[in-house]
Parts: structure tokens; C-alpha cells; sequence
């Protein structure tokens, strides 16, 4: 079952990472602006708010393995229609083609519950970082075929910023496709029917302690929200504008693909040492280490000229290892607040938030680097990952307490 998931994550991995990399860039070339090229980012990052309100709605309802595997063929259509926008150059249908394209992604995060639904509480971190690393493969693989997509697309005469969108397209396909055949038994209905139906429930005769329980599980899903959310909308705005920033000082697909692959390998590679870490000192440590870790990669950001790739990559690769910290942390989080039986809805509407957040990220970061130059994007990221740090101090004091 397992295996299943795994063999998924490095499809969609392929597909998520490929059109993060021309995303901007095919909006700047058909716009002829930079002010909107976060836009891309944006849509897709709305598209996968609905788009995880729909998978987690059919998950719990039927399982994961229908809702995956539904989010995943319609991420696939929405790569068709991109490919269609940039040979008819219409910037209509582009929008309109990355807002579906966005079921992609919304999908590749909620993979990770997958993970989760049959680990046992010590060892559910792990399970969540087995599942995520599994997309690094792909995730390196898609960014690094920037270049090669982009010629094959050229040959038969679309755009060569298109051809990234023709991997895309086949990989969420690809997924969709073993997920639907092979993921069996479902692990969702499979951990429904082991759960033990009493430990799910706070005792219907004490109303105070039932009180205290839900309070208890509204402030942690709650804080881990946040944790995903901050780190979600600094990554999204940082990573969307580094490929335009490096391509106006000259710098060409191949290296901003390189970046970008560099980046997504550290958003996934660590996880299996992120799960253990919050397996071992607990989520609010590891989520602390996000707000720090993001900070670090804003301030170098910043500071790193536009032409150097090294500098770029260093800072990029802590990004993405901010953004682990952060979501593998928080996952853990709302996944041991929430009972089995409210699981799938209650990720999907947290899954929305994150989504919402990415979508405001990338829409806003075009608009400022377009105003105020791409180091004020990242230094402000930097400084905004910090607002963890209070929440996750006051719910350390209350767990002493």
C-alpha cells in the first residue's frame, strides 16, 4: 500500500515541479509584464483550494484512493489545457487552464494524510515523511527537463515554455492511473474499520471534560494550520519570482531549472529525518526550526546578487527545507488532534487555507517585486516566517502546564 504511494508521489513530484519551473515565465512572455507574473502561481494555488475542498469531500465519503486519483486526472487536464493556451497564445485560456491545474498540487499534499491514516501515533511523522519524500524524485527529475521538454515542444512547433506542461500532463495521468488500479485496500476505511470506536470519542457523561477536548483539539488544529499556512506563503512567494528574478538578469531556463530543482529536492529529500525529528522532540520544536530556517533563506535571498546561481541555490534549498520543517510539523499536529472519523474533512479545510495562502503568496510577490525589487520580497518573507515563533512558544507553555 504503501509502495503504491510512494511509486504516485514521484509521477505527481515530476508534474508538481515542472510547472513551477515556466509558470512565471510563460505568464511574463504572453503578458509582457512582471508585475503579473506571480499569477500563475496564484491560480493554480486557487485552483488547489477547491481543489482540496473536492478530493477531501469524495475521501471522505468513498476513501483516499478515489479522491487521489480524481485530483490527480484533473490536474492532467488542467496541463492539456495550458499546452492549448500557449499554442494559441491566449492568455484567457491560460488562466483559466492553470486554475484547473491546480488539482495537482492541492492532491500531491493530501497524499501525505495517506501516509498517516494507518501509522501509530509515535510513528506518524515518519509515515507522513515517507510518503513526501517519494516526491523529490520526480521533483528533481521534472525542473532538470525544462530545457529537453522545451525542445521536444519546439520540434513539433509549440511554444518551448510549454513543454514542461507536456511531462506535467503525462505524469498526473500516470498517477492518477496507479492510484486508481493498484491502491488496495484504501488505507482510510482500512484504518476506520481497526479504530477502536470508543478511543475516538470523549465520554458522553462528563460534559467538562468534553468541553475541555474540544478546546484542546481546536487550538491544536488551529496551530497547525498556522505552522502550514506561514510557511506556505513565504515559500510560494519567494520560489514563484526567483526564476523571473534570475532570467531578467540573464540567466537562462537551464539554471533557473537547476535552482528550482535544487529547491524542490530540499522541500521533500529531508523528510524522512524531519519525521523522525518531530517523531523525537516533538512538532512544536521542528516548527519552531521552520520560522528560523525560512529566516535564514530570506536574508540570503536578499543579499545574493542576481546572477549568482550558487548563492541563489543555497538560498533556495533552505527555503524548501523551511517549508519541510514546517509542513511535515504541522501535519503531525492536526493529524494527532483530529479523530478518525472528522480526519478527511477537517484536513481538506485546513488543506484549503494553505492553498489560499499559497495563492496570495504568489499573486502578491509579483506585484511587489514589480514595485519594490526582489530582495524586499524576500526579506519580507523572512521576517513573516517569524510570527510562528509566538504561537508555538504559548502552546509549549500550555503543554507544560
Amino acid at each position: 500500500m504503501l509502495g503504491v504511494l510512494v511509486t504516485s508521489q514521484i509521477l505527481s513530484g515530476a508534474g508538481l515541479a515542472a510547472g513551477i519551473t515556466v509558470g512565471a515565465l510563460l505568464a511574463q512572455d504572453m503578458l509582457g509584464s512582471t508585475g503579473l507574473a506571480g499569477l500563475p502561481s496564484a491560480l493554480f494555488t486557487a485552483g488547489s483550494a477547491l481543489a482540496a475542498i473536492v478530493v477531501s469531500r469524495i475521501s471522505a465519503a468513498r476513501g483516499r484512493r478515489p479522491g487521489l486519483a480524481v485530483g490527480y486526472a484533473t490536474g492532467a487536464v488542467g496541463s492539456v489545457g495550458v499546452i492549448a493556451a500557449a499554442a494559441l497564445d491566449s492568455p484567457v485560456l491560460l488562466f483559466l487552464a492553470l486554475f484547473v491545474y491546480g488539482a495537482g498540487t492541492a492532491t500531491n499534499l493530501q497524499a501525505r494524510y495517506a501516509g498517516a491514516d494507518l501509522a501509530a501515533p509515535g510513528h506518524r511523522a515518519r509515515a507522513i515523511s515517507t510518503v513526501l519524500v517519494a516526491t523529490t524524485l520526480g521533483g528533481v527529475l521534472g525542473p532538470n527537463l525544462a530545457a529537453p521538454t522545451g525542445a521536444l515542444a519546439h520540434a513539433v512547433h509549440l511554444p518551448r515554455l510549454a513543454g514542461p506542461f507536456l511531462l506535467a500532463g503525462l505524469a498526473y495521468a500516470a498517477a492518477a492511473v496507479v492510484l486508481a488500479t493498484r491502491l488496495h485496500p484504501d488505507p482510510l476505511l482500512l484504518a476506520r474499520a481497526a479504530a477502536a470506536t470508543p478511543t475516538d470519542q470523549a465520554p458522553a457523561d462528563d460534559p467538562a471534560a468534553d468541553a475541555a477536548s474540544t478546546a484542546r483539539t481546536r487550538n491544536r488544529v488551529l496551530l497547525g494550520a498556522q505552522v502550514m499556512v506561514v510557511t506556505q506563503v513565504v515559500m510560494v512567494g519567494v520560489m514563484t519570482m526567483t526564476p523571473v528574478h534570475m532570467h531578467d538578469a540573464g540567466q537562462g531556463t537551464a539554471a533557473s531549472g537547476l535552482v528550482i530543482a535544487l529547491h524542490v529536492a530540499a522541500m521533500y529529500l529531508p523528510s524522512p529525518l524531519t519525521g523522525r525529528l518531530v517523531d523525537r522532540h516533538g512538532p512544536l520544536a521542528v516548527g519552531a526550526a521552520a520560522g528560523l530556517t525560512l529566516l535564514a533563506a530570506g536574508l540570503l535571498a536578499a543579499a545574493a546578487p542576481a546572477h549568482s546561481v550558487p548563492l541563489l541555490a543555497l538560498a533556495l534549498v533552505l527555503l524548501g527545507l523551511g517549508w519541510n520543517f514546517g509542513l511535515v510539523s504541522g501535519t503531525a499536529i492536526l493529524t494527532d488532534a483530529v479523530p478518525l472519523a472528522t480526519r478527511a474533512r477537517t484536513q481538506g479545510g485546513v488543506d484549503v487555507a494553505i492553498a489560499i495562502a499559497g495563492a496570495t503568496g504568489g499573486l502578491a510577490s509579483g506585484a511587489v517585486v514589480d514595485l519594490a525589487g526582489y530582495p524586499v520580497l524576500a526579506l519580507g518573507g523572512g521576517l513573516l516566517a517569524l510570527l510562528l515563533l509566538p504561537a508555538l512558544a504559548t502552546a509549549a507553555a500550555r503543554g507544560r502546564r
